[in-house]
């Protein structure tokens, strides 16, 4: 079974503090009002730390990493 890392925002809690987004620039963008736009596609090894790191270090606990099955796993 193939397991994908993803990143996704808790718009509840999402108070666009933007430090997400300045940790991890190369998978999470601004909006026009600072909130987190997230790229969709799965997080490659080489770029889970930082993945992991940018979700540590917001403040509310908004940006989650989540394991998600593949499509046709």
């Amino acid at each position: 079974m193939a397991v994908t890392l993803h990143l996704s925002v808790d718009w509840i809690n999402c108070k666009a503090h933007g430090i997400c987004y300045e940790l991890f620039p190369e998978r999470i963008s601004p909006d026009d009002w600072g909130y987190p736009m997230i790229d969709d596609r799965p997080i490659p090894p080489e770029l889970e730390g930082h993945a992991r790191r940018a979700a540590e270090a917001c403040p509310t606990l908004a940006l989650l990493v989540r394991l998600e099955r593949a499509a046709g796993a």
